[in-house]
């Protein structure tokens, strides 16, 4: 009988033992390892060409987190801070930073196409927008550079009209109170005007400047240099993100998740943008380098090489 008792202790313990062990192993194979995986911080404004970073959100190989901002200027200022990692944001402001020695590079593309010049429906041609009020979101944007590409090339200057910079949300309402007459700005604020029929596109971006660069997905400095191998995921799942929103449904489909808006408007939207290729190519980058100096947005921009992150 005392050899009995004292094998069953033996026996409970071992089993015990086991049990633990086995806790243990599946919690440092599963739990753990996920709970350690480091979350990415990223800031956006609500808007069509952010929709790459909204599809990376939702990414089974990358932890992210989205960091709404109203304006670009406290974006930038949360990017520049290093309050978030990275950001998509106009390449403009993130290039003029650079240039004042903050340390940012960009990684990819937000979006081809997707910027159209609208104007109220009074408007029939760029002529007609003289000593007129056209509002774009900032001075150093895209949207910046086509106003002017768009009066050149009718043979105005941009002291033919008088230029005011909005919140991308805000411009709607300016053009059917009449406050401005045209506008240009990322979408889904172009297509607004449009599908409510207070406003249509007088050019499209391709008809003024062919592989424009808009909007970028930004990181800054410390990010990349102490997380290269989590960047480099980061990046890759970025560019799988935009090859996924080539499928218009999905898009369309990540857009009413994200943006609150008809789906009329955000079909619209989606028509005139483009994410299938997301690459920094050098020779558009030069192209945009060039015309920042043209039109005095920056007399000294950063090359390629000081500002587009090459992945290992």
């Amino acid at each position: 009988m005392k050899l009995k008792k004292f094998i069953i202790p033996i026996a409970a313990v071992l089993a015990s033992m086991t049990v633990l062990l086995t806790a243990c192993g599946t919690s440092s194979e599963g739990g753990s390892d996920s709970e350690h995986v480091r979350t990415v911080k990223i800031a956006y404004l609500p808007i069509t060409h952010a929709l790459p970073v909204y599809e990376l959100s939702q990414s089974d190989n990358v932890k992210v987190e989205l960091v709404k901002y109203g304006s670009w200027p406290e974006l930038m200022d949360a990017l520049n801070s290093g309050q978030v990692d990275g950001a998509s944001v106009l390449i403009e402001l993130a290039m003029q930073a650079q240039s004042q020695n903050i340390g940012l590079k960009a990684a990819a593309l937000g979006h081809t196409s997707g910027n159209v010049i609208v104007v109220g429906n009074d408007i029939q041609s760029a002529s007609d927008l003289k000593g007129k009020t056209f509002a774009i979101p900032h001075r150093s944007s895209s949207h910046n550079i086509l106003l002017q590409e768009m009066l050149e090339q009718n043979g105005l200057t941009i002291d033919d009209v008088q230029v005011t910079e909005l919140s991308p949300a805000e411009m709607p309402s300016a053009l059917v109170s009449g406050q401005i007459q045209g506008y240009c700005v990322a979408e889904p604020f172009g297509s607004v005007a449009v599908t409510g029929g207070y406003g249509k596109v007088l050019y499209q971006s391709d008809e003024l400047w062919d592989h424009s660069i808009c909007c970028a997905l930004v990181f800054n400095d410390k990010f990349l240099n102490e997380n290269s191998e989590l960047a480099n995921q980061v990046i890759d799942a970025y560019q799988q993100a935009g090859s996924e929103l080539s499928d218009k449904e999905e898009a369309l489909s990540v857009a009413k998740n994200f943006l609150k808006q008809p789906d009329n408007v955000l079909q619209q939207s989606l028509e005139w943008i483009d994410f299938s290729d997301l690459t920094i190519e050098e020779s558009a980058y030069n192209d945009l380098v060039a015309r920042m100096q043209k039109y005095h947005i920056s007399e000294n921009p950063p090359s390629y090489e000081e500002f587009v992150y090459q992945t290992e």
